[in-house]
């Protein structure tokens, strides 16, 4: 079994930062991709920045993704943060098990909340 654990979510005023972590764990032989999705009350879920996918264009010049391969962990750094931001955060990977078959999991999700 595979699993993702996300962390770093919170309450931040507009304005603010917060970086968000996520740690895959269990028996895989890679992952090929990993991702930060959101979800808003009421809306759906919505791809917010993928290493191999890229970024929203809501996401573009304030957030940045990247990847620690050596520790299976991505991170989302989540600068001038604004309202609109406000959503449950999930991440997403692609893992190859050492049957050689692709599966898509998610983690279990972080809420940012962005209030003053």
């Amino acid at each position: 079994q595979v699993q993702l654990v996300e962390s770093g979510g919170g309450l931040v005023q507009p304005g603010g930062s917060l970086r968000l972590s996520c740690a895959a764990s269990g028996s895989f032989l890679r992952i090929d991709d990993m991702a930060w999705h959101r979800q808003a009350p009421g809306k759906q879920r919505e791809l917010v920045a993928g290493i191999t996918s890229g970024y929203a264009d809501s996401a573009k010049g304030r957030f940045t993704i990247s990847r620690d391969n050596a520790k299976n962990m991505v991170y989302l750094q989540m600068n001038s943060l604004k309202p609109e931001d406000t959503a449950v955060y999930y991440c997403n990977a692609k893992v190859v098990r050492y049957s050689g078959v692709l599966f898509n999991y998610w983690g279990q999700g972080t809420q940012v909340t962005v209030s003053s």
